[in-house]
């Protein structure tokens, strides 16, 4: 018997991470017969099925003030308590709404029990699921522990409560073995790991036509070879190790892309990177403006491409990030079938490395031996199809639908009871 499934977060749209595994989720749930209903303070997923919330969405002008008031200081004033419970009570009734309008069943709460972006809708998501008893499922992203600019603040208490909170009816789910541990450590909470996913079992369709002219839109020539970062401009990337191994690759053939922009985190890495790429003689070339969440056209008849329309048009990724998660870029990179070279963030030693891809691996710099790696997995078409199929074929035991069907359908046993 199929369940209402409701999803909670403050945004589903786009291509961040939370909304795209929200996505992979949803997808196999309803295969397995549980429709899917989104709430959100933005939203992309189908109208008929969503409650459309501003006041859940982190930027809006009443989150952000609290939000400014919480971090970065030891205590809070009154009037940003008072602010926090006004937002928890309009959200606690457009939560029962929800629950009501859709007959959800069980909630899935997307890192919103886990990062404190939004402190009332934690709070707000914690009361509900106290009131009602309903199963939840709390879906762990990144923690608040995870993250500096959390670790001084004025809202402990609502912390404590609520990032994430510890209800008998609620099934905790982390993306990694640290988060797992630590989790348990700091609150006596037990989780189950489910890792980020692609759906291996049906390799990428890919639009040649579509994007036959990608290549040249963003000026690469007949002979160039493109060495891929799939990833947004964030110091925690480690791009420069991209800049540096182009420059030792020393083949003006080889230029860098960067698909994404500079985030949240301001534009002087982007201005390093620039001038680095500048002194170190490495045609970089950064295509934020040319890539959107799906394919599009502008008003000048621009085309704006999909990340998934670049990857099959790269001849290398780079992934040299000091820190992930998980890492989806990773994921992406052997589900096109692409080599690639890994920076031995922590994340990848413990979960991913033991699983034994073939890949271009350095540990915190640059190598010869790296570099000579990388030189003939792009100068030797017979090593780079042995690599690219050993891995895809690794990825397909343990980061697939399959996989992900699996752990999903054993929470829901938990709470409901076998052949669910």
């Amino acid at each position: 018997m199929g369940k209402n499934i409701g999803f909670v977060s403050t945004r589903f749209a786009g291509t961040d991470g939370v909304s795209l595994e929200a996505m992979k989720w949803a997808e196999v749930l309803e295969a397995s017969g549980h429709p899917c209903f989104w709430f959100a303070g933005e939203l992309d997923r189908y109208s008929a099925r969503s409650l459309l919330v501003e006041e859940a969405h982190f930027e809006h002008d009443t989150v952000s003030w609290v939000q400014e008031r919480a971090f970065g200081k030891k205590g809070r004033k009154a009037v940003v308590t008072d602010m926090i419970h006004a937002l928890r009570s309009l959200l606690k009734v457009r939560l029962y709404e929800f629950i009501e309008k859709f007959h959800i069943d069980v909630l899935i709460a997307q890192n919103s029990m886990t990062i404190p972006m939004h402190i009332a809708l934690g709070l707000a998501l914690t009361e509900v699921a106290a009131e009602t008893e309903m199963p939840t499922i709390a879906h762990h992203h990144d923690f608040y522990w995870e993250r500096v600019r959390f670790s001084v603040s004025g809202v402990h208490d609502y912390l404590q409560m609520a990032f994430p909170p510890n209800l008998p009816n609620i099934q905790h789910v982390v993306i990694n073995s640290a988060a797992q541990e630590e989790l348990a450590l700091r609150t006596g909470i037990s989780s189950i790991i489910i890792p980020n996913v692609l759906d291996f079992e049906n390799p990428p369709q890919v639009d040649h036509e579509g994007t036959a002219n990608f290549r040249r839109e963003i000026g690469l020539e007949e002979g160039n070879v493109m060495i891929l970062q799939p990833t947004r401009i964030v110091q925690r990337k480690g791009i420069e190790h991209a800049i540096e191994l182009v420059k030792r690759l020393n083949d003006p053939q080889y230029k860098l892309v960067i698909s994404h922009e500079a985030g949240d985190e301001g534009y002087d890495y982007v201005d390093w990177l620039r001038e680095h790429a500048l002194e170190d003689g490495v045609d970089l070339r950064i295509i934020a403006t040319r890539i959107g969440d799906k394919r599009s056209t502008n008003a000048n008849g621009e085309v704006r491409y999909a990340l998934w329309d670049v990857y099959p048009h790269a001849d290398f990724i780079t992934y040299p990030s000091l820190y992930e998660g998980f890492g989806n870029a990773f994921l992406e990179a052997i589900y096109f079938r692409k080599p690639l070279l890994v920076n031995r963030y922590g994340v990848f030693v413990r979960d991913i490395e033991p699983q034994e891809f073939d890949l271009a691996i350095m540990d915190g710099f640059l190598t010869k031996k790296v570099v000579r790696a990388v030189r003939e997995i792009l100068e030797n078409p017979r090593r780079r199809e042995e690599m690219v199929n050993r891995n895809y074929e690794v990825a397909t035991r343990h980061y697939s639908y399959a996989v992900l069907r699996k752990r999903l359908n054993f929470l829901l046993g938990n709470f409901f009871g076998i052949g669910m």
